[in-house]
């Protein structure tokens, strides 16, 4: 049980609160898990479950008084409290029931800090919502993002709600696109943070408005507070009206994929 008194601010709890559902994710890995059918296809496994009791326990005894949604729990407290967590105990779920270790640990503040965590390198990308860093042993250094792998991941998951206009499948396949970029398809919001960390020069998904998803909040948070260029799929700022997300190192590389998008270039 984490010291409540030794948290100094919401980005510690972040962080801690990512690292404890980190840790639950390592323990279970290979062992055999239970799924509980979520329907369409979808489904979540006992880890899950354990890794959001154990980002709800360190959230609870840091900040008693907040709300949090979580991805297996649901709403707990208000749901349009000021102060409120938006928790995915195991983004990649579908990844780790394979034995795949491709999967995130996501934990953010409604506009403010969060925390992404990697169970199996260890690395925790957290920001404070003003500035963003990836730990590692004990140290923080700044994250820099960068196009410079040329790797950009397309999340190829249904629902296609902007379909036929838009399919992210069409844009690995666009002629700009195999000239300048190599595509990747992780399955998990982990690739927000190395886009941030400059690990992904892009990452390109369909969907409505992704800022209040459990799944997308902490990654979104921290490619802001590195200075990525964050928009929709059709350019437009992202919020209540938004459709997607095109985040990109830097403005170039957002501006060609809005035209592979688009279908110019």
């Amino acid at each position: 049980m984490i010291n409540s008194h030794a948290i100094l601010d919401d980005a510690d709890v972040a962080i801690a609160a990512a690292r404890a559902g980190a840790e639950a994710v390592r323990a279970r890995y290979g062992q055999r898990l239970t799924r509980i059918d979520k329907g369409a296809g979808d489904f979540a496994t006992d880890a899950d479950v354990a890794a959001e009791e154990a980002i709800l326990g360190v959230i609870r005894a840091a900040r008693p008084e907040d709300a949090v949604r979580g991805e297996e729990g649901g709403q707990r407290g208000v749901a349009d409290a000021v102060r409120q967590w938006l928790v995915d105990p195991l983004c990649g779920t579908l990844n780790y029931a394979v034995g795949n270790m491709l999967v995130a640990v996501n934990v953010a503040l409604r506009n403010g800090p969060a925390a992404v965590a990697d169970p199996f390198s260890g690395e925790v990308f957290f920001t404070d919502g003003e500035t963003a860093w990836a730990r590692r042993d004990g140290s923080d250094t700044r994250l820099a993002p960068t196009a410079a792998t040329r790797l950009v991941d397309v999340n190829l998951d249904p629902p296609f709600p902007s379909a036929p206009g838009f399919r992210a499948v069409d844009v690995l396949a666009h002629p700009v696109f195999v000239e300048r970029f190599r595509p990747r398809v992780v399955s998990t919001t982990l690739a927000l943070a190395w886009v941030a960390a400059g690990k992904r020069a892009a990452y390109v998904t369909d969907g409505g408005d992704l800022t209040e998803s459990v799944h997308f909040a902490a990654g979104i948070a921290l490619c802001q507070a590195a200075g990525c260029v964050v928009t929709g799929i059709d350019g437009a700022p992202i919020g209540p009206a938004g459709r997607g997300l095109v985040v990109a190192a830097d403005a170039e590389t957002h501006a060609l994929l809005l035209s592979v998008i688009r279908g110019r270039g």
